[in-house]
């Protein structure tokens, strides 16, 4: 355990975005999961409304830093495609 106020106060800002990260990262990861699931009960609509969900998540998951936004990029064109393949 650290002994020094500094190391402290470092210890509990990283719980805390820890945290923060934690739940960003579960949230987006259902949001893609609802995407995937549309597609496959193929319900374009359904999944059109999902992809449209999920995009601002996924961009906001990257402007804190969460995930890359290359990443983000990545995961917005492939869920994209995925929805384009039921129209």
């Amino acid at each position: 355990m650290a002994n020094h106020k500094s190391a402290l106060k470092r210890i509990k800002q990283t719980e805390k975005r820890t945290e923060r990260n934690r739940h960003i990262r579960s949230t987006l990861r259902t949001f893609i999961k609802r995407v995937r699931e549309a597609v496959a009960a193929k319900d374009a609509n359904l999944a059109k409304e999902a992809l449209a969900a999920a995009i601002p998540v996924i961009d906001g998951a990257a402007s804190k830093g969460v995930i890359h936004s290359s990443n983000a990029s990545r995961s917005v064109s492939r869920l994209t495609k995925l929805v384009n393949t039921l129209s």
